[in-house]
């Protein structure tokens, strides 16, 4: 039997990590593709024909339609697996790219933006799905890595779009080639070793009967990417994918494969009630902290360029090394959430408050530069400090709401995103009416209410946290 559970861990470990591997070759040509876009979308829609207004109203299309959407489509992901979700999304986007490629006219830019806008969800399908993969203290590792590849695709996107833009018909070659990486992804997460990937669980159990780990239960296959149940309560008549129900053989079918065959009303009602839960569940402290330092991130960067003219007579030549040079850092320091969530011994809440307090020093500094070797230096640990904190908040969402709705706990963060994507440049336009540094200032102002918050609501989880420990040990 050992010898069973040996080999079958070696499976696990093998499996797991060609998965990760390949999970962060998709995130880094995800961003990629859509990076060559992004910084020509207002371009082209002028170039269209599209005043300044309409061509704001257009672009922020993507961000309203990506309000709506984020978490419905993250609670189907675990309603029909996380496999047949993220082909969707992958093959939808390429689809919303290719129309974009073919437009010459304002409604068709708006029409090439909505499967984009709906579906655009692949980067949260695949955070869910490593989570579903790797244990709770290996998953903050993980995440960083797949930020880490994530960003290095977003730094590099640029380059090879202004390149193309330079030629005739740049725009809609760059929307080609995005439209083809969204293709590859597509073809690359269908080739992913599914049926021969297994997840090992309740390894490190043997002394506690709570978390016994019963021979024909230690290892589950993980079918279409959806993962096996932890024990954990759903809502009643909504069992997770990828589980069977107490007492029921599936035989040669998988619930995952049931769940992508039910009818649509069925489908939906799963999502909803997933939704519910996490709408009804206590965790509107952990979402207005996203909101609040999403917002204050966005204002720190809003008018960077210009504010580094006025303010230091920096040229934009200048500028836009100093913003490479934070996004490389900000890329790299993906690789240091592991060793530093080890020397937190995996104190996700006070490396959450930790990185909050450093992020809000960091504002507060740039805002009151006297020079530009001071923003340098603020810069360089602000990008730090952002993507530490992005994989903590991420990380306690998790933890709290449980990994059994993890696809609709990452779609609710990313619409409380979408919402801070649509105040930012609102807040950051009303503050520079006062100051160059009136956004920074702002943003130091909302992160110290994050702060404040991290401080009234943390003793509130440490104490939620011993009270659960005490009912598992009894």
């Amino acid at each position: 039997m050992s010898d069973l559970r040996c080999s079958s861990s070696c499976l696990t470990s093998a499996g797991t990590t060609r998965i990760q591997r390949c999970i962060c070759v998709v995130g880094f040509l995800d961003l990629f593709g859509v990076s060559m876009i992004i910084p020509l979308l207002s371009h082209h829609v002028k170039a269209l024909g599209a005043g300044p207004t309409v061509a704001g109203i257009v672009v922020s299309t993507y961000g309203i339609l990506q309000f709506f959407s984020s978490t419905i489509v993250g609670s189907w992901s675990d309603v029909v697996g996380r496999r047949y979700s993220l082909l969707t999304c992958l093959l939808l986007s390429a689809l919303g790219y290719g129309l974009l490629g073919m437009s010459t006219s304002i409604p068709l830019f708006v029409l090439a933006r909505i499967p984009v806008g709906l579906f655009k969800h692949s980067l949260s399908i695949c955070r869910a799905l490593l989570s579903d993969l790797v244990s709770e203290s290996e998953r903050p590792l993980v995440m960083g890595h797949f930020n880490a590849a994530s960003s290095v695709g977003f730094i590099l996107g640029p380059m090879v779009g202004g390149y193309l833009t330079e030629h005739e018909g740049g725009f809609y070659t760059s929307s080609f080639t995005c439209a083809a990486i969204f293709l590859i992804n597509a073809g690359l997460v269908w080739m992913l070793p599914w049926n021969d990937t297994l997840v090992h669980r309740n390894t490190n159990s043997s002394n506690d009967p709570s978390k016994g780990c019963h021979d024909n239960h230690c290892l589950e296959t993980v079918q279409n990417g959806s993962h096996a149940n932890r024990h954990q309560t759903l809502p009643a008549g909504d069992a997770q994918p990828g589980s069977a129900a107490p007492g029921k053989h599936q035989g040669g079918l998988r619930w995952s494969e049931v769940s992508l065959l039910q009818p649509v009303w069925r489908q939906l009602s799963s999502v909803g009630s997933r939704i519910n839960m996490v709408a009804s569940s206590d965790m509107w402290d952990l979402f207005l902290v996203r909101l609040l330092m999403g917002i204050a991130i966005m204002l720190y960067y809003s008018n960077f360029s210009l504010a580094m003219e006025e303010r230091f007579s920096l040229k934009p030549k200048m500028t836009g090394y100093l913003i490479s040079y934070s996004s490389t850092l900000g890329a790299l320091a993906g690789f240091l959430v592991g060793p530093v969530t080890q020397l937190y011994k995996n104190n996700m809440a006070a490396m959450l408050l930790h990185s909050t307090m450093l992020t809000c020093s960091l504002i507060f500094l740039y805002s009151a530069a006297p020079n530009v070797w001071q923003v340098v230096l603020s810069s360089t640990f602000f990008a730090i400090s952002t993507s530490i904190g992005r994989t903590c908040i991420t990380d306690m969402e998790l933890q709290r709401g449980g990994v059994q709705a993890s696809g609709t706990l990452i779609g609710a963060g990313q619409s409380v995103t979408a919402v801070g994507r649509v105040l930012a440049p609102l807040l950051s336009g009303l503050a520079q009416e006062f100051s160059p540094c009136g956004p920074p200032s702002l943003g130091v102002v909302l992160a110290l209410a994050a702060v404040g918050l991290l401080l009234i609501r943390i003793p509130e989880w440490d104490g939620r946290g011993m009270i659960k420990t005490a009912k598992l040990s009894n």
